[in-house]
């Protein structure tokens, strides 16, 4: 299988920079790869950055590049749905499907996949990391990858969802935009700041939008209708591995689902598993999300 690591040049996606490279996009579809006009000043950012920009857009799942000709970026339905209704990407339910699909995209974000799907610590140091994402590669890839880009992902992906106010307290506000978005998830925590060792944190259930979380779950159903709660905890690719769930708060979630009618919770004749009770595709879901936010204004 293919894998990469290190592809964002060590630039986390920081406030305001996803906004900012669809409103390009939009504008205009060659906007990374124009021969006249160079998309450092276009963007306003340096050559690295464009680089890393280019691949988080479509790591996160809101462009697309065809492979032959002009490398042109068109938005997928999710990123034509962010763009119109959540532009400037504020709302947490935004932030868990750009998380989901970033996490799911095992060739193209190998140390992210590798770290919410299969690495089991839940308290860990970069050492952890580090040692256990080696072992993977060399299970996975007949090519050896370099000790610095792993480390690299790591310093990376606990930028991403490590609030920046939690690593030095003194020093910044809030407000600072060199915060990543995707701290508001709350998915990362620090166990101990002097021996530099971090947690997997588990989100609070009131924090998710129940259509986001179908999403995830029809996604990965593939048109079954009864999913075991086990293979919903524990299987790669959903939602209790990709949103750290504990077994509490993923029912508590649950439960909210079955609330709107969505699924029946069944925990009867040995049997725990969810039947679904209408079959919808994971954008249906993220469409029903964002009218679910109109209905609120």
């Amino acid at each position: 299988m293919s894998m990469k690591f290190r592809a964002h040049d060590t630039f986390f996606i920081r406030k305001g920079w996803l906004s900012k490279g669809m409103k390009h996009v939009q504008a205009k579809q060659d906007v990374f790869v124009d021969k006249n006009e160079n998309p450092m000043d276009v963007l306003g950012i340096g050559a690295n950055m464009v680089k890393a920009l280019r691949y988080w857009l479509q790591v996160f799942g809101l462009t697309e590049e065809q492979n032959r000709g002009r490398r042109n970026q068109i938005f997928t339905e999710l990123g034509t749905a962010v763009y119109e209704n959540d532009r400037y990407i504020e709302e947490l339910g935004t932030l868990y499907l750009l998380h989901y699909k970033l996490v799911t995209n095992k060739e193209e974000a190998t140390a992210w996949y590798y770290f919410f799907n299969d690495f089991a610590m839940s308290e860990f140091s970069k050492e952890d990391f580090v040692t256990a994402l080696q072992g993977y590669v060399m299970m996975h890839d007949e090519d050896s990858v370099a000790i610095r880009s792993l480390n690299d992902d790591f310093a990376c992906i606990v930028n991403t969802y490590l609030p920046r106010y939690k690593t030095n307290p003194n020093r910044i506000s809030p407000e600072n935009n060199i915060d990543c978005p995707f701290g508001e998830l709350g998915l990362i925590d620090i166990l101990n700041k002097k021996e530099k060792t971090y947690r997997k944190a588990t989100p609070s259930a009131n924090s998710f939008n129940p259509w986001v979380v179908l999403a995830v779950i029809m996604d990965q159903a593939e048109g079954r209708v009864e999913i075991a709660l086990n293979e919903l905890l524990t299987a790669p690719k959903n939602i209790g591995r990709v949103f750290n769930l504990d077994a509490i708060t993923m029912l508590d979630i649950l439960h909210s689902i079955e609330k709107k009618g969505e699924i029946k919770i069944i925990r009867t004749a040995g049997l725990d598993v969810i039947h679904l009770n209408h079959i919808y595709t994971f954008q249906e879901c993220v469409n029903n999300y964002y009218a679910t936010l109109d209905d609120r204004n």
